[in-house]
């Protein structure tokens, strides 16, 4: 795929100690555009963005799947010659590192895959970076798809890329807490090429707003199991 286009897409709430840090990680010179959707944030997180050099946009609807539909919405309603080739998601908390992001498009560019999951589990993992609770809820949610697709994932990883025909595809829905699993079903049940390649990770700058309290936590499980399920 020569000099392909690549958008990258950050949801983001109340993210503004933390997203100039993330965008300033980002390669140089590889991605077309780089887009925040403030996601209702009460701080500094759009300006901080844009300061950063990101395209902003607003989605006051809460939820991580409305963010990522909003920001997939933008770079898919732009004309043809500018829409992407290829699309990134990628966290706002500055746990992921921005910098490994040639390591998931290679897959991609080499003809390897459709879709790209930055596995955590397989990667390096900073001391606290993913709680009990996360490590627990990604081992069984990998283990259901694996039982179901015979697949051999590990993580439901929010760092991820994916070939835009494949993402527009799969048809997203999800608002919420279901996003990445979802994608990753979808994935499986069209037949697509899913890769893992592993990634590091660090705790993140501020609280989160699933794992770091028992509303998030069980919300965001609940959901999880039940699109598993919905699409058994």
């Amino acid at each position: 795929m020569p000099q392909p286009r690549i958008s990258v897409i950050i949801p983001a709430h109340n993210e503004a100690n933390a997203i100039g840090l993330v965008l300033a990680e980002i390669p140089a010179g590889l991605v077309q555009e780089v887009v925040v959707v403030d996601n209702n944030s009460t701080d500094d997180t759009s300006a901080a963005a844009r300061a950063g050099g990101a395209t902003v946009l607003h989605e006051r609807r809460p939820g991580y799947g409305h963010a990522c539909l909003a920001g997939m919405a933008y770079v898919f309603g732009k004309p043809q010659s500018e829409q992407p080739d290829i699309v990134v998601f990628l966290d706002g908390d500055h746990s992921d590192f921005p910098d490994q992001m040639p390591d998931l498009l290679a897959p991609l560019l080499r003809g390897e895959a459709d879709l790209v999951i930055g596995s955590r589990a397989l990667g390096e993992r900073e001391k606290g970076a993913l709680l009990p609770q996360q490590r627990f809820g990604n081992w069984l949610a990998a283990r259901l798809l694996n039982l179901r697709y015979r697949g051999n994932v590990t993580d439901l990883g929010p760092f991820r890329a994916v070939l835009a025909p494949a993402l527009l595809a799969i048809g997203m829905e999800d608002k919420t807490y279901g996003w990445t699993v979802e994608m990753q079903v979808k994935a499986f049940r069209q037949g697509l090429r899913v890769v893992e390649v592993p990634v590091r990770y660090r705790k993140r700058i501020g609280t989160s707003k699933v794992s770091g309290t028992v509303r998030g936590t069980l919300g965001a499980g609940y959901k999880i199991l039940w699109t598993i399920f919905r699409y058994w």
